[in-house]
């Protein structure tokens, strides 16, 4: 079995923003502009299931992800955990120096440390964005921004073109390692929601 730190880290971090979700926190708005927290956590939690059905052959999200509906059909424990768990067990088995590691985003096959670094980005950012909208602190850390960076810049562009993520944003002088990781993801690091 092989382990991930770069996965433990984001979902770490993603349990902690959704813990962190207060009972009528789930409507509020966040940074990804269309979708609230529930939706948030819905697509957070289909691309972990996403990730993992492609290394597997297992089941797919109930949903899509990108067309989240803001209901959730189970507990938020049970929409969250059975997907991260998921993806914990798929990436175990993925040896760590695979070449042709199957993603459900393009180019569709990546080497080992950069595909399951696209997984974590997927599940750190969108903790960031549940942190962010209910005013929690950030769970992203600048270790762990520090080593996504790099999977970022190998894997954002191709998916960008399909609007995927958002055009990124400049770079300020006094940006650290979260800020940085956070504009070239096309999202404004000083994000709070409107009053």
């Amino acid at each position: 079995m092989t382990e991930w730190n770069i996965l433990t880290q984001a979902h770490t971090a993603l349990r902690q923003a959704v813990a962190g979700v207060p009972d009528n926190g789930w409507q509020l708005p966040t940074p990804c502009s269309d979708w609230n927290v529930t939706q948030v956590l819905q697509h957070a939690a289909g691309d972990q299931l996403g990730y993992a059905s492609f290394l597997t052959g297992g089941p797919r999200p109930d949903e899509d992800p990108f067309a989240p509906s803001g209901t959730l059909s189970a507990s938020v424990a049970d929409t969250l955990e059975p997907a991260l768990a998921a993806a914990e067990q798929a990436w175990s088995d993925v040896a760590e120096n695979a070449v042709d590691v199957p993603v459900p985003l393009p180019p569709f096959k990546l080497p080992a440390p950069v595909a399951v670094g696209a997984c974590a980005l997927d599940a750190a950012v969108h903790a960031w964005d549940i942190a962010m909208a209910t005013g929690r602190p950030s769970p992203l850390t600048a270790d762990l921004a520090r080593d996504l960076l790099p999977v970022a810049h190998q894997i954002v562009e191709g998916p960008r073109a399909y609007g995927m993520y958002a055009a990124a944003l400049d770079a300020e002088a006094n940006d650290d390692a979260v800020a940085t990781l956070l504009r070239y993801l096309g999202r404004n690091p000083t994000w709070t929601p409107t009053p």
